[in-house]
């Protein structure tokens, strides 16, 4: 078997910073090659491509598309081109869904223009949780995932603590790792696992973007028995590590990679 008939991808959504973007430059070091799906306006677009150049650099591919990952044409559009480069026995040995885009509004307020709306909660829900589920039934029907493939989501302990504001990422986590559960269950006698990696407090620009998210940093600080926050590098090799196609055993979890944060809040 030559060496396109062996090719493994990641198929990556949110791949242009914090996670996803450590994930896709660890993965391709392991020799994945990556398509990515991230939106970015022109003022970020030199970190994708920064990101895009580290992949190359690995001798991998980079496939990268600048889109809303919840539009169900544009994600056609991404996978047609991937089942076109997989054609010659190619496999998507990684799906990781980190999306990080919602609104972060409080349910009850005075002002009803300042609390979340229906059309808020339904596209929070929809990004950050279910697009999940259609990127994976697409997947699997196009037979992109197979034995020994892994999908990975995003999670925190966001999904079952209160912030203000946080309502309905909260929700979205939640809804995520229940989405997990489930694919777990289905795709567990085709041998592709599911699992929600649930990541320490860490700094990044979704986690900037949430109130308060200077006293979750210090309260972290204070409790982690590691003495620093998590990174996304941690986050990325603890993923690489699971990606063997033979550990097809460890499914419908939630696994922490925090450093302890977790047992000592």
């Amino acid at each position: 078997m030559d060496e396109k008939k062996q090719a493994r991808w990641a198929l990556i959504l949110g791949a242009s910073s914090g996670f996803g973007a450590a994930t896709a430059r660890t993965l391709a070091h392991e020799g994945y090659h990556i398509c990515g799906v991230h939106l970015d306006r022109p003022s970020t677009m030199p970190d994708v491509e920064q990101v895009i150049a580290d992949i190359r650099a690995t001798g991998q591919e980079a496939l990268y598309f600048n889109m809303n990952a919840a539009n169900a044409e544009k994600r056609a559009i991404v996978l047609d081109e991937l089942a076109q480069r997989t054609a010659e026995g190619g496999t998507v040995g990684v799906l990781m869904h980190s999306l990080a885009f919602g609104t972060l509004k409080p349910y009850i307020t005075a002002n009803p223009e300042e609390a979340i709306s229906q059309q808020n909660m339904d596209m929070t829900l929809d990004v950050m949780a279910h697009s999940l589920v259609y990127w994976t039934q697409d997947l699997f029907r196009r037979g992109l995932l197979l034995q020994g493939s892994h999908i990975f989501a995003m999670t925190s302990a966001g999904g079952r603590r209160v912030y203000r504001s946080y309502g309905a990422v909260s929700a979205a986590k939640a809804a995520l790792e229940s989405h997990i559960r489930q694919l777990a269950l289905e795709l567990g006698p085709h041998g592709v696992t599911a699992n929600c990696v649930e990541a320490g407090v860490t700094d990044t620009a979704a986690l900037r973007k949430i109130p308060g998210s200077e006293v979750m940093v210090e309260k972290a600080l204070a409790m982690n028995p590691g003495g620093r926050l998590t990174t996304p590098d941690d986050v990325a090799r603890v993923i690489a590590t699971l990606s063997r196609p033979d550990l097809t055993w460890l499914t419908g979890d939630i696994i922490r990679v925090d450093g302890g944060e977790g047992i000592a809040s």
